[in-house]
């Protein structure tokens, strides 16, 4: 099929709330000194998520067993919330705001036909990390949180996605990285329990401190 065939054929999200998308989009183009330092934002804070499991990970190796496996379970949650959110977003085939406003002001060149906007991949990622860091550490999961707010606002600002796409991204990653996280980490828990104990990953997975504490 065409392109041009593929975006006539595309469900068209501003009926929802374009107007609202609208709204900041003008003022994406009343703040254009800020649209390159928001567009560079928007990708860099997948970036500070995934430092954010990396600590997660790090403050496990000293915590007990279940804890490390809730650390190691994240990523994957995160993996799992993405395929499913890809494989609503194929269903849905909504087309982007580009296509369906394009007399508003954006901040991003206009994806492909193909590339549809429902649900938000970006914030799909952000929202999937948040809940998998709330089974592991609240502290990291309250500052994901934060950068999960100033993710889905960026990517209405850019105008790559509606509010609606942001919003069905925390309806659909919630629930996945959660049922995901628990699940994965209950799995592994026995294979974290023997690693533990001895091996070559054995430093990936408990720290000195509590090498030594389990010793005694």
């Amino acid at each position: 099929m065409p392109p041009h065939a593929t975006a006539l054929l595309a469900f068209d999200g501003s009926r929802i709330d374009g107007s609202l998308f609208t709204s900041v989009t003008d003022f994406a183009r009343d703040t254009r000194w800020l649209n390159a330092p928001v567009a560079l934002a928007t990708n860099l804070g997948l970036g500070f998520l995934a430092v954010f499991m990396l600590m997660g990970w790090w403050k496990a190796r000293r915590r007990d067993d279940a804890a490390m496996a809730r650390a190691l379970a994240a990523p994957v949650s995160v993996l799992t919330a993405f395929a499913v959110a890809e494989v609503v977003k194929r269903l849905v085939a909504e087309a982007r705001p580009c296509r369906s406003l394009p007399q508003d002001y954006f901040v991003s060149a206009c994806p492909a036909p193909g590339d549809y906007a429902f649900p938000s991949g970006h914030a799909t990622v952000a929202v999937a990390t948040a809940a998998a860091l709330f089974l592991l550490d609240r502290r990291l999961a309250a500052l994901a949180a934060v950068f999960t707010l100033w993710e889905g606002f960026t990517r209405v600002y850019v105008g790559d996605h509606y509010p609606h796409d942001v919003l069905g991204s925390l309806l659909i990653a919630t629930p996945v990285a959660l049922a995901s996280s628990l699940l994965l980490a209950r799995m592994a828990s026995p294979l974290i329990t023997r690693l533990r104990v001895g091996g070559a990953l054995r430093p990936l997975l408990i720290a000195h401190a509590a090498r030594t504490a389990t010793a005694r």
